[in-house]
């Protein structure tokens, strides 16, 4: 008898939770879709995600040089923040210099040697070129090709337009159709 009862109650919880739903799912479907429209990535990694906090960046381009690359790469949250950030500020700090990004952006528009590459950045020196070029394929963002010719390495390319991106305010961005 009372075990009806608990039954009985139960069956009507469980119907009014089944039209509360329903009822949200309607209201939510238009709100639902531009969402996904919207965050339409941050979408797909939900739907893999499986409970835990990843953070995913991606991107497929092609350069002015005509090169063309695809690259997705992703990583656990609670994996970067038991790492040690500290073992990576090298690649940090050789970002963090005007003439080494100047550099950087005009590989990635084709200007590879090192000639012109001195030209771009308003070098006086060999010496103050070679300089930032050390630091910049000592940490990996640059690669020598033959002699005195410079490209950033395909596993590099999308990272760092995901970097500059970060820091680049959007009002700023020259976006393109």
């Amino acid at each position: 008898m009372a075990s009806d009862s608990l039954q009985q109650r139960i069956a009507a919880l469980e119907e009014r939770v089944a039209r509360l739903e329903s009822a949200r799912d309607a209201v939510g479907d238009t709100e639902s879709a531009s969402r996904e429209d919207t965050f339409w990535a941050l979408e797909g990694l939900r739907r893999r995600l499986a409970g835990r906090g990843q953070v995913l960046f991606t991107g497929a381009l092609d350069l002015p040089t005509g090169e063309h690359y695809e690259w997705q790469q992703g990583a656990f949250a609670d994996g970067l923040l038991a790492a040690d950030w500290s073992e990576h500020a090298a690649s940090y700090a050789a970002l963090g210099h005007p003439v080494r990004l100047t550099l950087l952006c005009a590989v990635l528009r084709g200007t590879r040697s090192a000639a012109e590459l001195q030209e771009v950045a308003g070098l006086n020196t060999t010496g103050q070129l070679y300089h930032h070029l050390k630091q910049l394929t000592a940490t990996g963002w640059l690669q020598a090709e033959g002699r005195g010719h410079y490209h950033v390495p395909a596993g590099r390319v999308v990272p760092l337009l995901v970097l500059v991106s970060a820091v680049v305010p959007p009002g700023s961005r020259h976006e393109t159709e």
